[in-house]
């Protein structure tokens, strides 16, 4: 018997939501770490499944948060039952605590950690977290927030943080065991792995891979505006339509603030390089440190 699914949760997030979830054959359900390209992979399933660029409805609306207590679960459910087309289901949580249907497909979305960790702490700043408590039901905070740590001494400050991943799913450790978890799932059939550089790097290919992993065929002609639609700088210019208006993020434009990698590396000296490096060989295998890098380190 298959062990039960561990329980992730945060005060805006609870995977226990997918508990007794009514699979339907050909669900695809999108698992990634924050601001590792979540986003991006709803937009390419949804033009691979409705094959026009002119979405039916907003990109939340077609693929919906399942695990985000900011809508109630009986609504996000009730939504994805009255959806005729294949769905689209997003989450933050690792697979171990999903439930893993043979009816369903699973795409794990890869991103340099430290690109990933740059782009969490400029995500940070677009939170309105007073819409969020209030929406989700938590406590007013009895004291006001410390000051925000400048970039760099936070970026420090989350390579070296000794925590779990159930504590803190968006720590190091926690983007590490989402992906050694997705990695050594790698080979069962309805498992999918994608690199956020790849997409970067050859967007096309990425989604000719992706349609043919999930059964899609999408005619010859149709292929170009699909590819535009899913760039970045069309989703940057579409966002508001794509994100929905300003709400618990302040700005939907800033949700999509750079996309190209680098940017962690640009913030540490050789030395913090080497301290990363050494930081994620304790907390996953080489050969998924290979693929995730993609690039040759300074000693």
């Amino acid at each position: 018997m298959p062990s039960a699914p561990v329980r992730y949760q945060s005060p805006d997030e609870d995977s226990g939501r997918w508990s007794g979830f009514p699979f339907r054959d050909g669900d695809i359900v999108i698992s990634t770490r924050s601001k590792s390209g979540t986003t991006w992979m709803q937009m390419i399933c949804a033009l691979l499944v409705f094959q026009t660029p002119h979405l039916p409805e907003p990109l939340g609306d077609l693929s919906p948060w399942l695990d985000r207590l900011t809508v109630p679960r009986e609504e996000v459910l009730a939504g994805l039952a009255a959806q005729r087309q294949r769905r689209i289901i997003k989450s933050h949580t690792p697979l171990d605590g999903l439930p893993i249907d043979p009816r369903a497909t699973y795409i794990v979305v890869a991103r340099h950690p430290l690109d990933l960790a740059i782009s969490l702490y400029h995500q940070g700043s677009n939170i309105d977290r007073e819409r969020l408590r209030k929406i989700t039901g938590q406590p007013e905070p009895s004291e006001p927030p410390p000051p925000r740590p400048l970039l760099h001494d936070w970026l420090i400050s989350w390579i070296h943080e000794d925590i779990t991943p159930r504590e803190q799913m968006d720590s190091l450790p926690g983007v590490m065991w989402h992906l050694t978890d997705a990695w050594a799932r790698r080979g069962e059939p309805n498992m999918v792995l994608a690199h956020y550089d790849d997409l970067s790097a050859d967007l096309a290919g990425e989604m000719r891979r992706l349609a043919s992993r999930l059964g899609i065929t999408v005619p010859a002609g149709t292929w170009p505006e699909l590819v535009r639609a899913a760039s970045f700088e069309e989703m940057r210019a579409g966002a508001e339509r794509i994100i929905g208006p300003p709400g618990v993020l302040k700005s939907s434009a800033a949700f999509f603030r750079r996309g190209t990698p680098g940017a962690g590396r640009e913030e540490l000296t050789e030395r913090e390089q080497a301290d990363y490096q050494k930081r994620a060989a304790q907390l996953a295998p080489p050969d998924l440190l290979r693929w995730l890098h993609r690039e040759v380190w300074q000693s």
